[in-house]
Order: structure tokens, then C-alpha cells, then sequence
């Protein structure tokens, strides 16, 4: 019996030298294994989150640069507070022009934002609404930065005031706020302080 059991003790170790090197040795190893690629899995993503980031930077770089442009092209429509008398001029002129009447102007407090000054003006023309159609058309081709708001438009006969002058059918008096933006003398614009 001493060599049957020998046998057998001999194929138990043979039996178990295995299992025990699979449950000690290969399944820490396995789990070893496994954390590491699930760390360069997380890892690579990073890296490509990364990446993404940077081109999105890019991109933002690009847009915050046109902004920048768009900024500066703006700046350069604005006068400098000396200059709002010749582009009042522009405008009257082009009223007259095309055969309006300034029946009247007041000018109302100027309105102070970050790097511009609004100087709104109460306007009141009557003429032909063919010529305020014009009138209109030259005002968006002022090289200059000017807006119209609170527009009221009222079909009339005749001038008002002393003259009373006959006027053709389809005139029309105006009224409306017209504002000119400007830089006051104060500040500077972002153009003028790169130069």
C-alpha cells in the first residue's frame, strides 16, 4: 500500500500544485492585469477629452479673435465727439436732399455706455414718403453709426407751421428718436490704443 498511496499522494500534489497556482498566483495576476488596462483605458480617454479640448480652444481662439475684429471695425465708426456736428450735417443733408422739411430737432441727454457715448435726437420731417424712403437708404450708407427708433409715420396735406404749403399725395411727417453713437474724448477706442 505504501506505494499505491505514494501514487496518490503524488497525483493529489500534481492536482493541487496547479489549482493553488491559479487561485495564488494567476488570479491576483489576472485582476493586476485588468486594473492596468482599465487605468490606460480611462487614461486614453482623458487624453483624447483633452485633445477635443484643445481644438475646441482653437476654434474659440478663432472666434474671440473675429470678435475682436468685429469690435474694432465698430470702434472705427464711431466719431469722436467733435465730429457728431458733421455727421448731423450729413444728415440734414441728406433730408434736404431728398425734399423733406426738418421741422424740428431737440437734442436729448447723451446716454454713456462702456466705450461709446449715444447722443439721441428728437426729429420731426415731413416731405414726400418717396424721399423719407430715401432719406432712410441714406442713412444706412452713413459710413457712421446711427440708429432710429420710436418711429411714428402720419400721412399730411400741407407743411405745418406759417408756410402751409400744399404737398403732394402720400406725404407723410415723421417723428422719431435718431441716435449717433460716438467716442468721447475721454476714452479711447480699443483701435487707437493698439495703434
Amino acid at each position: 500500500m505504501n506505494g499505491i498511496t505514494r501514487q496518490l499522494g503524488f497525483i493529489v500534489v500534481m492536482i493541487a500544485v496547479p489549482l493553488i497556482c491559479w487561485q495564488f498566483v494567476f488570479l491576483p495576476q489576472n485582476e493586476l492585469i485588468e486594473s492596468v488596462n482599465r487605468d490606460i483605458t480611462v487614461r486614453e480617454q482623458k487624453l483624447r477629452d483633452i485633445e477635443s479640448t484643445a481644438t475646441d480652444l482653437e476654434e474659440l481662439e478663432a472666434v474671440v479673435d473675429s470678435g475682436f475684429r468685429a469690435i474694432e471695425l465698430i470702434e472705427s465708426k464711431l466719431p469722436r465727439e467733435q465730429e457728431v456736428e458733421r455727421i448731423l450735417e450729413q444728415v440734414w443733408q441728406a433730408a434736404r436732399g431728398n425734399g423733406l422739411v426738418v421741422k424740428s430737432v431737440r437734442t436729448r441727454t447723451p446716454v454713456a455706455a462702456m466705450v461709446y457715448m449715444e447722443q439721441p435726437l428728437a426729429v420731426q420731417l415731413e416731405g414726400p414718403f418717396e424721399g423719407f424712403y430715401r432719406f432712410m437708404l441714406a442713412l444706412e450708407r452713413l459710413p457712421r453709426i446711427t440708429r432710429i427708433f420710436d418711429l411714428e409715420l402720419s400721412g399730411i396735406t400741407q407743411l405745418s407751421g406759417p408756410s402751409r404749403e400744399e404737398l403732394p399725395p402720400g406725404s407723410v411727417r415723421a417723428d422719431f428718436t435718431l441716435s449717433i453713437y460716438f467716442s468721447s474724448d475721454t476714452r479711447t477706442t480699443r483701435a487707437e490704443a493698439t495703434r
